[in-house]
């Protein structure tokens, strides 16, 4: 029997129309072909950090991952055991008090918070309130899911802070939640109490939710405090919180998010339905690394990476930029000399010709246009060779 000549087509949904790869998964299989030429290039692009967890939490996972009944499904909402050491640490750290039983949420990271509180809270349609500049994820994740995004400025002659007058002036009748990141990324921005009341009071008058991502906050920081410090904040903020980076565990995938017990419910009815639970020794080292010293803080997350901020201003320097020295977190972020005509001349420049590989700010949204970002997660040897290399092209 003849087979017919069918025409057979499969297109994309059309969500896939509202964003594009992510910058960097496209950038750094560049940075990879080049390499396979041999070009070495220094990445000081992506804040993945390149320490080790402490040795506490290694042993933990180890000794755990060996017994034979810890390998089946694990619950949703995270162990006891997890969720007991989540609010340990705010308590010891923030000294926030929550109940580990229904004020906690683990995440798989906080890019699966942003999913899964986006679902719970936000109908197609609705809007969002993203920083401009902020973390492309609160904007692509809110595009797939039909959100309308809604940008608010932050500016360096406002200290990378919310314009709260230019806020009160607009429409927020449709606006559900605002995506705020303090200590900020990529500005470097330190969170202040002052800024967290203004959030808390502007969220009960305006009938929003504000979700603050604070992943930030030990990395060169010593004073880390939380948006829930503030009074009644649980009635209408979520803080996501992360491992990533300032416990080295970006690969473990393990996040929290703290608020309310009915917002935690709405969350948990989501997550329930996409995902089974963590792996549970993988779980009990996470309790595990909430525990670390404070020594071990003060080494792995002031000391070190003090240590690098060094190198990157040195760069910063080098490349004729200019930066606020009181910034915070694991990059550097500096404004280009006005020479340039955009910051790509700039980056593409180091790339090339350096061999270095920075960020341009631009991937953060318009206000980042004429900055770049250099991350501190490279080892000082080869933050010291990156200086010599821009070194040699600047003074050509």
């Amino acid at each position: 029997m003849q087979k017919e000549n069918l025409h057979y087509e499969i297109k994309p949904a059309d969500r896939l129309a509202n964003v594009s790869e992510y910058y960097f998964s496209r950038k750094l299989k560049e940075v990879a072909r080049m390499n396979a030429e041999g070009k070495d290039v220094i990445s000081l692009g992506i804040g993945s950090p390149d320490m080790p967890p402490s040795d506490e939490t290694i042993n933990v996972l180890c000794e755990n991952a060996k017994k034979p009944n810890v390998h089946g499904y694990q619950p949703t909402v995270g162990i006891p055991e997890l969720r007991e050491a989540m609010a340990d640490w705010y308590k010891r750290w923030y000294n926030v008090d929550l109940d580990p039983a229904t004020e906690i949420q683990p995440l798989i990271g906080s890019k699966e918070g942003i999913l899964h509180v986006t679902l719970a809270l936000v109908n197609p349609g609705d809007q969002v309130l993203v920083p401009n500049p902020g973390y492309p994820t609160y904007t692509s994740l809110n595009k797939i899911l039909g959100s309308e995004i809604v940008n608010y400025n932050l500016r360096e002659d406002n200290h990378w802070q919310p314009d709260f007058d230019e806020l009160e002036k607009m429409d927020l009748s449709r606006v559900k939640i605002m995506w705020t990141n303090y200590p900020n990324m990529p500005t470097g921005a330190n969170a202040t109490m002052e800024l967290y009341e203004k959030l808390v009071d502007f969220a009960r008058r305006k009938n929003i939710v504000i979700v603050n991502d604070n992943p930030y906050s030990f990395i060169l920081n010593r004073k880390p405090i939380s948006i829930l410090n503030v009074e009644g904040a649980k009635d209408c903020c979520i803080e996501f919180n992360s491992m990533s980076k300032s416990h080295n565990m970006p690969g473990w995938r393990v996040g929290m998010l703290a608020t309310n017990a009915t917002f935690v419910q709405w969350i948990l009815k989501i997550k329930s339905n996409i995902d089974s639970g963590t792996f549970r020794p993988l779980q009990l080292a996470a309790a595990q690394a909430y525990h670390n010293s404070a020594e071990w803080h003060e080494e792995a997350n002031i000391q070190t990476y003090a240590r690098r901020r060094k190198l990157a201003e040195e760069i910063m320097h080098t490349l004729g930029c200019t930066f606020d020295p009181e910034q915070v977190g694991m990059f550097l972020w500096g404004r280009i000399p006005d020479h340039y005509a955009d910051v790509e001349e700039l980056t593409e420049k180091v790339l090339h010709e350096a061999r270095v590989f920075i960020t341009p700010g631009f991937i953060f949204g318009s206000n980042g246009k004429r900055y770049i970002r250099i991350s501190l997660c490279a080892k000082e040897p080869q933050l010291e060779e990156a200086l010599k290399r821009i070194q040699a092209i600047m003074n050509k």
